[in-house]
């Protein structure tokens, strides 16, 4: 009997080596290659891109009906915010997070919102329908109208498809599944880039909402090729510590909404529910000021959101002083340290500094610099920052503090929470006196040093 020829795939790119390297030819990526046997090539009658775009034509732009599709509400609020408003005929989500963060539990919790007013499928590659049909008992759903279907062959799951014509469709996960086309194991890069480039043009055939839910690495990034982020219309994370009750769900990728949208949830023992006032997770309850405290006005998308930012200063035991961030970038943090002690003349260089963003919230705007340095300078003088004070500014390398966007909405909202003093760049101050507040306007780093100490 005649053996298989085997090709050598790298499981970071999808590249193929005739014979094994250690470094990836295509994508340069270290001991990422792996043993496959080739795939033979298709006949021209059994190319399974054939049909693509057979009816295509050449339209002019103005000619192009440019009406906005209809949405669905999923009936919850904080996941239809993050995806723009509701899910998209046609559109394909892909959902990632840590093992245990919730994807199912949200997805399940969703279908059986939809199943009243659309045909749902929950199409399951990693549990029985008895362990779905358990949690959804513990949850409380176990009456809603929502089809299963176990399976992970492909070929199968679109035929189904093809016969049941369901509106939205849950696909738990896209790691799991395999197509009888490819000889590579369930998981492979082949076989997931593969899997969600046909699912996906089947949604955009018939007009189905597909949600995939996606493993990630020990990094923390979405399982399998990158390519797989690019084929899909959406790409949602799940955040948060497991140890903890609350979840955060953001938007990286929205092609029919906003991206970095966020969404709060707090997970119980009757599932995910929606946190209406997500500011009040993120800020520390302290009975009198305390130093090393400082609330930040930051925003996610469209929502501006109130965090705590703690800082921690203290004498380094060590040749090299600790920089340590949390929720924050830590080279950030250490090219903040320099500003501060080349414009503003206090010196950190033989402290060590910790920062942490309470919650668990992770912060990637630079507005967040000047909080950073203010809770940083209250530490290491051991003095609180004034009561009810909120800032927010980005800080230059020479030193000035730079405006930010939508600064109207953030004083309003740290006024909406009681909040009586602000400190904001000069560019960011309210043309108009905000009602119960006093807003400071800077230009330099010393001056905001100098107003809030």
């Amino acid at each position: 009997m005649a053996k298989d020829k085997t090709v050598y795939s790298c499981n970071a790119c999808g590249g193929l080596s005739p014979k094994w390297q250690g470094q990836c030819p295509s994508c340069g990526e270290w001991n990422s290659l792996s043993e496959t046997i080739a795939e033979a090539k298709p006949s021209a009658s059994g190319n399974r891109f054939a049909a693509l775009a057979a009816d295509g034509q050449v339209r002019q732009l103005a000619d192009v009906d440019a009406e906005e599709l209809p949405r669905t509400a999923t009936g919850i609020g904080e996941l239809d915010r993050v995806l723009g408003g509701g899910l998209v005929p046609g559109g394909v989500v892909l959902i990632g997070g840590d093992p245990g963060i919730g994807k199912s539990t949200l997805l399940l919790q969703a279908l059986t919102r939809l199943a009243s007013s659309r045909k749902v499928l929950y199409v399951s590659g990693e549990e029985s329908a008895q362990q779905i049909a358990l949690r959804a008992k513990r949850l409380d759903l176990a009456d809603a109208p929502v089809s299963l279907f176990a399976e992970i062959g492909l070929e199968r799951i679109l035929t189904m498809l093809d016969r049941e014509k369901p509106q939205v469709v849950v696909i738990d996960s896209i790691q799991t599944m395999y197509t009888e086309q490819l000889t590579s194991a369930p998981g492979s890069v082949a076989q997931v880039r593969e899997c969600a480039a046909q699912l996906t043009r089947f949604a955009k055939r018939h007009g189905t909402t597909i949600l995939l839910v996606g493993h990630v690495t020990k990094e923390g990034a979405l399982a399998g090729p990158r390519v797989l982020e690019h084929i899909v219309d959406a790409v949602l994370y799940f955040e948060g510590d497991t140890h903890s009750s609350f979840r955060l769900i953001r938007a990286i990728k929205n092609r029919f909404g906003a991206v970095n949208e966020l969404g709060v949830f707090a997970m119980t023992d009757k599932g995910l529910k929606e946190v209406a006032n997500p500011s009040a997770l993120f800020l520390s309850q302290h009975k009198e000021p305390v130093s090393g405290s400082c609330v930040l006005v930051t925003q996610e998308g469209s929502r501006p959101m109130l965090v705590e930012v703690q800082a921690l200063v203290d004498d380094a035991h060590a040749p090299q002083p600790r920089r340590l961030a949390v929720g924050v970038e830590q080279n950030r943090l250490a090219l903040l340290l320099a500003v501060l002690h080349r414009h503003a003349g206090i010196a950190a260089f033989d402290q060590d500094v910790f920062i942490n963003a309470v919650g668990g919230v992770r912060i990637s705007e630079p507005a967040a610099d000047l909080a950073m340095l203010l809770a940083i300078v209250s530490s290491l003088k051991d003095k609180p920052l004034p009561h009810k004070l909120v800032v927010f500014g980005e800080v230059g390398l020479a030193g000035e503090v730079r405006p930010v966007q939508r600064g109207q909405e953030r004083l309003r909202e740290a006024a909406k929470l009681g909040f009586t003093h602000a400190i904001v760049p000069k560019a960011n101050r309210p043309r108009q006196p905000i009602e119960g507040m006093t807003v400071t306007a800077v230009e330099r780093l010393a001056d905001a040093v100098g107003a809030a100490l």
